[in-house]
């Protein structure tokens, strides 16, 4: 999986995420994004989320363009 389809993945369930009530670390989305982070995190030590929110901006700019 590249980076780019690994934060797409990170996009969409924090999407998802917005729309939850009452979230639970026992819900499927909410697990998924914990195993998310941590892929993003082994792959950009001491980064924690700094990659994924630095190409959330980059995907803004080229759709402002």
């Amino acid at each position: 999986m590249t980076d780019e389809e690994l934060f797409a993945i990170m996009a969409d369930l924090e999407i998802r995420s917005e729309a939850w009530v009452n979230p639970s670390p026992h819900d499927e989305d909410f697990v998924k994004i914990v195993l998310t982070e941590s892929a993003i995190e082994r792959r950009f030590p001491g980064q924690m989320l700094k990659p994924y929110r630095e190409s959330q901006i980059r995907r803004t700019h080229r759709n402002c363009a």
